[in-house]
């Protein structure tokens, strides 16, 4: 090998050096870069599945939340129409009630509601009978001058009492009405222990 060919040589071999030493440092560098970048993407990897996990336990809590929410509501539907049916069954037991009885109950009312003692009693069409009676003896029992009504009230049992303008409601359905708002809490513990 002759001189020229010698250096070239050398030459070659030195920048075969510098090439792979800025090659082996490049790799070096991409290697440290991708990394990097790997242990960055895991770490996102694992923050969003932790985040995506407490979305997903929220999401599931909300869910039975609402699930529990819904029971409730649909239980409380249920109790409260049992709570309907106990009162509309009470309505019926009392229009229900005949002869002496009835007569008793309303001459009873009749002198609790009445004020003046000379009031109109309304009965429905059914009871003008038993009503008839019941002003009868509310007036022997109480002093009252109450009287017969020719008009009939569109009610299921009771009376409504007027007096001129006045009118006092005693329809069996008022009345239990007005009670079931005392009674309710007493009627679903009743049902409901």
């Amino acid at each position: 090998m002759n001189g020229l060919e010698r250096i070239t040589s050398r030459i070659e071999a030195d920048a075969r050096r510098e090439i792979d030493g800025v090659l082996d440092e490049g790799r070096a560098e991409a290697e440290r870069v991708v990394g990097a970048w790997r242990a960055r993407i895991d770490a996102e990897i694992s923050a969003s599945a932790e985040r995506n996990e407490k979305a997903a336990a929220e999401r599931e809590e909300r869910l039975k939340s609402a699930a529990e929410l819904e029971a409730r509501k649909t239980v409380l539907a249920a109790k409260q129409e049992l709570v309907d049916a106990a009162y509309g069954r009470a309505l019926e037991k009392l229009c229900a009630v005949s002869g002496e009885e009835k007569t008793a109950l309303l001459a009873g009312l009749l002198l609790r509601a009445s004020s003046t003692g000379a009031e109109e009693a309304l009965f429905s069409a059914a009871d003008r009978a038993d009503g008839a009676k019941a002003v009868a003896r509310a007036n022997a029992e109480g002093g009252k001058a109450l009287t017969l009504s020719e008009e009939s009230a569109p009610i299921r049992g009771g009376f409504i009492l007027r007096d001129k303008n006045v009118e006092v409601n005693c329809a069996f359905e008022t009345l239990l009405r007005l009670q079931r708002t005392e009674t309710a809490g007493a009627v679903a513990k009743i049902l409901f222990p």
